[in-house]
């Protein structure tokens, strides 16, 4: 039998759904309209006139070729930030799933890095990893390894991928940790009594049981890859050295608030939009049908 609500009055489901909507339409899809309406208009640099030119700015961008390297470094950081990030997650949660003395506190102690701003992030990794004040760079020349993220592209492309991952394992790790104890454990049990190793246990039936857990976490992580990593470049790099980690929604501070180019720099900012949209959907579309409920 189903439960059904049943309001007195036909206003009170509108009321309270009203606030949630809100914010929704005030918060996104009124800045996401704004932003497609900017992209046709070319404001002066005095703000003082616009004018519509339709498809201009678009057109513009793509004739430039520093905006299909941004494209590029931002799909291979997104890569490499969600690979790294849900699979050291994935680790961490196999072993706080086992029966280990103090677990308690070493959960605790992994969920703890998701409630640190990214700002805070990038300022915490830059105390480590400074080219002349760093705690971790002091070893590195120790080693004989030329670290000096601030001339070297690389080295910075680097830095920003273990910041960002860094900061995203706690939240892969909640979810990890809450699929493996939602597994039955007769499960396992039955695996070991047919012999499997648990290695093998894991591949042929905890990873697939997490497929669910797995299909959410990636498109949680590569729209955090393409927009929240904004406050950690910024506060690490600020786009450099040479652009080297200007990434789509970085340069599209640059060209717009720096650059004081709003028309580009919306036209920008709806095609990242449009991106991370169509992304979302080829995800639904092709790996979704891997997923096992």
């Amino acid at each position: 039998m189903q439960k059904q609500s049943i309001f007195q009055s036909k206003l009170l489901p509108y009321a309270l759904v009203a606030p949630q909507l809100a914010i929704v339409l005030i918060f996104f899809y009124w800045p996401a309209a704004q932003a497609v309406i900017q992209s046709f208009l070319l404001q002066d640099a005095f703000g003082l006139s616009t004018t519509c030119v339709w498809f201009e700015n678009y057109l513009d961008l793509l004739k430039e070729p520093a905006y299909f390297d941004a494209i590029v470094r931002t799909f291979a950081f997104s890569f490499a930030i969600a690979v790294s990030s849900l699979s050291f997650a994935l680790l961490l949660a196999v072993m706080a799933d086992k029966p280990l003395r103090g677990s308690t506190l070493y959960r605790t102690l992994l969920i703890w890095p998701y409630a640190v701003a990214p700002p805070v992030v990038g300022v915490l990794w830059i105390f480590m990893l400074h080219p002349s004040l760093g705690v971790l760079s002091r070893h590195l020349r120790a080693l004989g390894v030329d670290w000096n993220p601030l001339l070297n592209g690389d080295q910075a492309a680097l830095l920003i991928i273990l910041a960002a991952a860094w900061k995203q394992i706690s939240y892969n790790f909640l979810f990890f940790l809450a699929g493996l104890q939602s597994i039955p454990k007769s499960v396992h049990e039955a695996a070991a009594i047919d012999g499997a190793r648990p290695m093998r246990r894991f591949w042929t039936v905890t990873f697939p049981l997490l497929s669910p857990t797995n299909f959410f976490l990636l498109v949680v992580n590569i729209v955090y890859a393409f927009f929240d990593t904004f406050g950690i470049i910024d506060t690490m790099t600020r786009g450099g050295p040479g652009k080297a980690t200007e990434t789509l929604v970085y340069k599209v501070y640059t060209d717009g608030l720096l650059g004081g180019n709003l028309g580009s720099s919306a036209a920008q900012s709806v095609i990242l939009m449009a991106i991370v949209i169509m992304l979302t959907a080829i995800q639904f579309r092709f790996v979704e049908r891997k997923v096992t409920y």
